[in-house]
């Protein structure tokens, strides 16, 4: 089984029932206190934190005197943009004390669907924690309509994860985790402290009943494992209404833990090998030897591109002999790529006119 202590970078799921008090509308001062010092710890260890919050709308609903009904979609959205800062401010003021620099992030669906949006996203947040920034991320509730929505934080800390690379994920919630039926309805209902895989039976136990402020509830939270294991990430559902709740998992609380099926690198790995190719480049004899020294492929060693590409398009990456060498998502359409071919890292924003990416195709992006 998993064990908090050993994640080398961790995201955290807080559901707006944990952080917003439900009679109030109020910001659980707090609660959210308790918690910056669990992640201040985490962090000491060497391991890096992303945090995915829900709260905005209930913080926004509360500010605003919005009734605790279903709102409708333009009230949700205005209720969005005004608790989005509250919250933002909230973990700044939270964190700052521990010497933690914020950052907020804001997706929707469609970041993680389209390519292109995808390596934003994951460029952004990797230099993010690189820079010794812990990220915030939300679901974009002020712009986001049905079609390219999340719909619940569950599943976007999920695949935040699966963004980031990260081994473990954690969803603090208002229960410590699966149980066979329904504990709330029956008292024969057993807990489950490990689940190694989801099968059609762990998907079966999933009831769909959560709280008044939350949308997801333990069938989202199932869907979240099966998006995070798949992709190397193990994941804990973990009770989170208590002072310092990652401190408590770590201690030994009562948790759901979901076996993550393989690792993070050899999952994307995959991903990438399974897409078909959108154009080819070539690389000198120097760009190759790099390449298998596990190097990023840089314009400079570039000889020749073939077909037409968008940026996040998989591309092939033969030698100079033509034989393949393997495959990665090219962070230049072919147009650009073109342009700065066989050129220094450091003329692209003199030949493109803007400063761009370093690589053409980072060695994280790629599979030989």
């Amino acid at each position: 089984m998993a064990a908090l202590s050993d994640a080398k970078r961790l995201v955290v799921k807080i559901g707006s029932a944990l952080l917003v008090d439900a009679g109030t509308g109020a910001l659980r001062q707090d609660w959210l206190t308790s918690l910056a010092s669990d992640v201040a710890r985490i962090r000491a260890r060497g391991t890096d934190v992303i945090v995915v919050s829900s709260g905005s709308i209930a913080l926004g609903r509360g500010i605003l005197g919005l009734p605790p009904t279903p709102l409708a979609l333009e009230q949700s959205q205005a209720a969005a943009a005004v608790g989005q800062i509250r919250l933002a401010r909230a973990y700044e003021e939270a964190l700052t004390p521990h010497g933690i620099i914020t950052g907020q992030v804001l997706v929707t669906l469609e970041d993680s669907q389209d390519r292109r949006r995808y390596l934003n996203s994951r460029a952004t947040m990797e230099t993010m924690l690189g820079l010794g920034v812990t990220p915030i991320v939300n679901e974009n509730d002020t712009i986001a309509t049905d079609e390219i929505r999340y719909g619940d934080n569950d599943r976007l800390a999920a695949q935040v994860a699966v963004t980031v690379g990260a081994d473990q994920l954690i969803l603090l919630s208002d229960v410590d985790g699966l149980y066979t039926e329904n504990p709330k309805l029956k008292t024969t209902a057993q807990h489950l402290a490990v689940v190694d895989k989801i099968t059609p039976q762990i998907e079966a136990m999933a009831g769909d009943a959560g709280s008044g402020l939350s949308k997801g509830g333990m069938i989202t939270k199932i869907m979240a494992a099966r998006i995070a294991t798949e992709a190397g990430c193990a994941m804990a559902i973990a009770l989170g209404t208590g002072l310092h709740p990652l401190g408590g998992l770590e201690s030994g609380a009562r948790a759901t833990w979901f076996t993550a099926q393989t690792d993070p690198q050899a999952a994307r790995k995959r991903w990438i090998s399974a897409m078909k190719p959108r154009g080819t480049i070539t690389v000198d004899a120097g760009a190759s030897a790099a390449l298998h020294h596990g190097k990023s492929l840089l314009p400079a060693g570039v000889t020749q591109i073939s077909g037409s590409f968008g940026r996040g398009d998989l591309v092939a990456i033969v030698d100079a002999t033509g034989v393949q060498m393997g495959q990665g998502l090219v962070r230049y359409t072919s147009v650009e790529a073109r342009q700065i071919m066989g050129r220094r890292s450091a003329d692209i924003v003199e030949i493109l006119g803007y400063e761009g990416r370093a690589a053409l195709v980072h060695r994280d992006d790629m599979v030989l």
